[in-house]
């Protein structure tokens, strides 16, 4: 029976009976007394006793009013924002396995699900829906509560829940933080019944709160963005007076030359200022809706502040310092650091092969024109990095970087993500109406995405833009100026689907004036160790997890698989790797079965000394994840049908059954042989 490790995140479902036990003995006033029972959940269900939580309870409570959520998520339209793409993008996934994908706040409230519509009954029966708290202290164990307690991944499966209603489920779930001060936003999490638990669904949560952090940060940077450029003028050396730029969240982001005397001037007044050289502490609160704080510390007066706006969207606010004494003169500024190098900008593709240096050579030489560019390749192989390669050696590095993926999203939802929108421009329309992507972006690089999924009503829309150099924002008649560099990417043929009447001549011809095709992973194995270990190194960063090495029989395998996932789908192996792992070398044991599956069969693990079972073929994905799974218990049990046949909990006469079907009756002896 496996053993829980100090520390270890995910669930062992073998475990079940052994940690039901423990519960009970928890809930008469004993000790749980199980090496079964993790750490983590042993700390949460001492929480929820300490809590009073009742351990009978079988749902949340009922979701809140309509009127209250909309208004809750309102106050989280970002984290919205972000998530939307990055959950639709999951649905065919979810629906394959049973599962949902669930948003919360970080209190846990739910904002959004996606996913299966057959756990709809299910999910009602527990209120695992819009609107229900799912915090720690309301539901007992379970992840997104932990998670949010532990800020941390969790996964959390049927017994190990503290509530009896709710042991039926399993779940796995990560927060998500605000890229800019670590504060926890919300939680992402993946629930479905027991016998849909993955060990691997902890770290497809883990990659989906990185996306949503990844796109939080590129709102929040385009936010910043329009607000320094509206600010400019009174950050100039024209003013005598000390000038602090808020963004929408409070934070000071940026000062001129005086602030920092004004501020030395204050707090000879105000001792509990913070120092002129931490002005990243200062911060005000002010609620989502208002343009300026309610409530001000002592120091400022409601007079020195600023709301700044653009079209009714609050972006942040200016504080201007008066300074009694005459200014110091001002030193020339230090000049900005130049644009990153092309060097510098294409850093983070990494490989030698001939066709990828290929790729990189032309995207360097078209860097600096304003012309727009086409990328070309299948899915995964990173489009959206040569596109932000592309913008960093621009011209205009400086200037934004505005991305938006046309496929998963619905014409309406695309429409206005693209163009935005005015204010009562529809339904459930934002207040002050929203800026599109396209404005967005005006002063630096627009990167669309799958742009050959973009629905062909909008089709000439867009192109109307891309000639006029202007944008009108849905229910304006007013157009507004704009000025950036497209880069769109496809792994469509265009040329096959303006044939087939899908996509505009026109339009085509516009978005190609130049392209780039970036060539497969498959294509180019040759670079798989060198990119193997660089992702071992950034995600296992990233994941605080150590930077393991990888075993030579672990890059054979990468070797000689086909990667219809490229780069991302390599990406995600060795994340799941690093997750799950229980030793100190990435060994094949931790390779994710689909890797030993190669087009119609499979090689199965085995030591050098036996060698790979056979290739066998015209099995079904399930027939060649039994079959590993079997050759997998063989080797463990070196050859023992009985011993086999407990392990896997079948007859065994359904092992020799089984043995048979896969063509593995001489392997049987084999083993034996080479384990004697």
């Amino acid at each position: 029976m496996p053993f829980s490790r100090p520390g270890q995140k995910f669930s062992v479902p073998e475990n079940d009976e052994k940690i039901m036990a423990s519960w009970e003995r928890f809930l008469h006033g004993n000790e749980p007394g199980s090496d079964a029972l993790r750490r983590l959940v042993d700390d949460s269900w001492r929480r929820c006793a300490s809590g009073s939580v009742d351990p009978r309870r079988d749902q949340a409570p009922p979701p809140m009013r309509e009127d209250s959520l909309f208004s809750l998520r309102d106050d989280c339209s970002d984290l919205l924002e972000a998530s939307a793409p990055v959950m639709a993008s999951a649905r065919e996934l979810l629906s394959e396995t049973g599962t949902v994908m669930v948003l919360t706040n970080e209190a846990g409230v739910i904002l959004n699900l996606e996913g299966d519509s057959r756990l709809r009954d299910a999910a009602e029966n527990i209120h695992l829906l819009s609107g229900a708290t799912w915090s720690e202290m309301t539901c007992g164990t379970n992840a997104i509560g932990t998670a949010i307690e532990v800020g941390q991944p969790v996964q959390i499966h049927s017994a190990e829940h503290f509530c009896s209603g709710i042991k039926r489920w399993s779940c796995s779930a990560d927060v998500i933080r605000d890229p800019f001060d670590g504060t926890i936003l919300g939680v992402v999490d993946v629930s479905g019944l027991s016998d849909t638990f993955n060990r691997h669904s902890l770290a497809l949560v883990v990659a989906t709160a990185g996306r949503i952090e990844n796109r939080l940060a590129q709102i929040e940077m385009d936010a910043r963005f329009r607000l320094l450029e509206r600010c400019m003028d009174r950050l100039g050396a024209g003013t005598t007076d000390g000038v602090i730029v808020f963004d929408r969240h409070g934070r000071a982001v940026k000062t001129n030359a005086t602030a920092t005397d004004a501020l030395m001037e204050l707090r000879r007044r105000h001792p509990d200022l913070p120092a002129p050289d931490d002005v990243g502490a200062l911060r005000f609160h002010w609620r989502k809706g208002d343009s300026l704080p309610r409530e001000l510390p002592a120091w400022v007066r409601r007079e020195w502040l600023e709301p700044v706006e653009v079209d009714g969207e609050r972006l942040g606010a200016v504080l201007s310092l008066p300074i009694r004494r005459a200014p110091a003169p001002i030193a020339r500024a230090t000049p900005e650091p130049p644009p990153a190098t092309q060097t510098a900008a294409f850093s983070r593709l990494v490989g030698d092969a001939p066709a990828l240096r290929q790729s990189i050579a032309r995207a360097r030489q078209l860097a600096k024109s304003r012309a727009p560019v086409l990328l070309l390749g299948e899915t995964g192989v990173g489009k959206d990095v040569f596109a932000q390669s592309l913008h960093a050696a621009s011209t205009t590095p400086e200037g934004p970087f505005v991305a938006l993926n046309c496929g998963g999203l619905s014409r309406e939802l695309l429409s206005s993500e693209l163009f935005g929108y005015a204010e009562g421009a529809f339904t459930g329309a934002r207040r002050g109406g929203m800026t599109g992507k396209i404005e967005a972006a005006d002063g630096g690089t627009l990167f669309l995405d799958e742009i050959g999924e973009m629905p062909k009503d909008l089709q000439p829309h867009f192109l109307r833009v891309l000639e006029s150099g202007e944008v009108y924002r849905i229910g304006e008649t007013r157009p507004r100026k704009v000025n950036f560099r497209l880069v769109a990417a496809t792994n469509r043929d265009l040329r096959q689907e303006v044939r087939a009447g899908r996509f505009r001549m026109d339009l085509f011809y516009r978005v190609a004036v130049t392209s780039i095709t970036i060539p497969p992973l498959r294509e180019r194995a040759e670079d798989i160790p060198l990119i193997a270990r660089h992702l071992v190194a950034e995600l296992a960063r990233r994941q605080g997890v150590p930077a393991l090495p990888l075993s030579p029989r672990v890059l054979d395998l990468f070797a000689a698989y086909g990667w219809p996932g490229n780069v991302r789908e390599l990406r995600n192996v060795i994340e799941s790797m690093l997750l799950t792992t229980e030793g100190s070398v990435l060994t094949e044991a931790d390779v994710p079965d689909e890797i030993w599956t190669a087009g119609d069969g499979i090689v199965a693990p085995a030591d050098d000394a036996t060698g790979p079972t056979p290739t066998v073929s015209g099995l079904t994905g399930m027939e060649a994840a039994e079959r590993v799974a079997l050759v997998r218990a063989m080797q463990a049990h070196r050859g023992n049908v009985t011993a086999v046949a407990r392990g896997l909990g079948i007859a065994k006469s359904t092992v020799y059954a089984k043995l048979r079907r896969y063509g593995l009756e001489g392997a049987v002896d084999e083993v034996r042989r080479t384990s004697a």
